[in-house]
């Protein structure tokens, strides 16, 4: 048993109303529904969340709500891994056991359906205890500078000003779209960002996080142009 857990709380702080704001025709969480259901490899998709509105909206575009997030779960300070244990546990109490679980983010429109399955596929294929989607860093991160109080520049690591950019390690971040996992790890806080998990590396044109208003307008731009490309379908 698989399930698909999609949190959106209705307190956004930096872009109000971010998790039904309007994104390319649509509600944004209505991007990370339609990449959950069409993926086909969920026995739920269901919405974890505080706010009537965006309860309303996710079951409109074909999302469960089957219970309402509590309070303490829905401020500022709460992880995400938090939100999933409450979703499981829940499940657990109306008798429904899921092997497998899935954290897909209501502001991440760029997720696809061939990704997800894919990191499905990378869990099941192996012991370890999550999946999840992961980009390379287009700089070498090793070259990263700081800006100190008077206004100059120093290098963060000097030990690497002399090496050639092609000689240094390639780096990776989190994605910020979807994390796989056996739900006994997420029942167990397993950490995410170690050795316990396998990455579903994305290419980097297919990933913007979206927190601030400049992070939207850049994503709408992309979106627009990976339509245009055939890369995303209008």
């Amino acid at each position: 048993m698989k399930l698909a857990i999609i949190p959106a709380r209705g307190g956004s702080k930096r872009i109000p109303r971010k998790n039904v704001r309007e994104f390319a025709g649509k509600p944004i969480i209505a991007h990370s529904i339609g990449a959950a259901l069409q993926s086909g490899v969920f026995d739920r998709v269901v919405v974890s969340t505080d706010d009537e509105e965006i309860a309303a909206v996710a079951r409109e575009w074909g999302a469960e709500t089957p219970f309402v997030r509590p309070a303490r779960l829905a401020d500022d300070h709460t992880g995400t891994n938090a939100v999933v244990r409450h979703v499981l546990g829940w499940f657990a109490e109306q008798g429904e056991a899921y092997d497998y679980a899935c954290c897909i983010y209501a502001t991440a429109p760029f997720v696809q359906p061939r990704f997800i399955r894919q990191g499905l596929a990378l869990l099941e294929g192996s012991a370890q205890s999550f999946a999840f989607s992961v980009t390379s860093f287009p700089f070498p991160i090793q070259r990263a500078i700081r800006i100190d109080e008077q206004g100059r520049i120093g290098a963060m690591h000097p030990e690497y000003a002399g090496t050639r950019s092609q000689d240094l390690e390639e780096a990776f971040h989190d994605a910020g779209q979807f994390y796989w996992g056996r739900s006994r790890a997420f029942l167990d806080d397993v950490p995410l960002f170690s050795s316990a998990s396998l990455p579903v590396v994305l290419p980097r044109h297919l990933v913007q996080d979206i927190d601030t208003h400049e992070d939207w307008l850049r994503a709408e731009h992309m979106y627009r142009a990976l339509q245009l490309a055939g890369e995303i379908s209008a």
